[in-house]
């Protein structure tokens, strides 16, 4: 599995975004990832964003109904609950109709919940998560962090950025607080957040900058540098 350093070597965002989403993830909060072509890079990027959760945070899958339900009757300890993709496909950890209505209403119990899905913009998001699944609004707003990737390229030559990140909470709207220039290919960065604070985010920077430095990290070694030097 990638770290946010390996996504930063790779380009696929840049330091000042790599902070943020690490600043707020390691905040708690919860996050999507959007992109319609398959191999995008949704689970890779999941995977790294998965690593910087808060410590006192376990991580579960949202294999169907029942765990779904588990752990909103249960809102200690906190948890991440994971879904592979929302689709209608009968895999592991797929979620559909009154699953996914279920998964994302975890965030009022207080749990994260993280998700894939195929959508390249907040508008087709909300079609697909609102509109065709019946998600409510609240639950929507709620899942804090909302990334869109761009991939290009063949297979044997794949470039993926992060396109866009959308930030919202409940009861307010979505603002774009980052977006990707194809033609220059950097990120530029539209507004402060209202999830984290520029303090939090630099010390998150700073991590990431020594978290480069070793070049090749294991998951293990990874989540062991955020628990000891993150804190949280």
């Amino acid at each position: 599995m990638l770290s946010l350093a390996d996504l930063l070597a790779a380009g696929t965002m840049d330091l000042e975004l790599a902070g943020y989403l690490c600043a707020a993830v390691n905040a708690g909060q919860s996050f999507l990832i959007g992109c319609v072509p398959g191999g995008g890079g949704k689970t890779t990027v999941m995977g790294a964003l998965l690593n910087v959760t808060p410590a006192d945070v376990v991580l579960a899958p949202a294999d169907g109904l029942e765990a779904i339900e588990e752990a909103r009757r249960n809102p200690s300890p906190r948890q991440c609950l994971i879904c592979h993709e929302i689709g209608a496909g009968r895999y592991y950890a797929y979620l559909w109709g009154e699953e996914a209505r279920a998964f994302f209403a975890l965030t009022r119990a207080g749990h994260m919940v993280a998700t894939n899905l195929h959508a390249d913009t907040l508008e087709q998001c909300h079609a697909q998560l609102c509109g065709e699944n019946g998600v409510a609004e609240e639950d929507f707003a709620r899942v804090g962090v909302k990334l869109f990737l761009h991939v290009g390229g063949g297979w044997g030559n794949r470039a993926r950025r992060v396109a866009a990140v959308r930030e919202s909470a409940a009861g307010q709207a979505h603002s774009l607080l980052f977006r990707w220039l194809p033609g220059k290919d950097r990120f530029e960065r539209l507004g402060e957040s209202r999830l984290t604070t520029p303090a939090r985010e630099a010390q998150c920077r700073e991590f990431l900058g020594r978290l480069a430095a070793r070049k090749a990290c294991t998951t293990d070694a990874v989540r062991a540098a955020v628990l000891n030097e993150l804190g949280t």
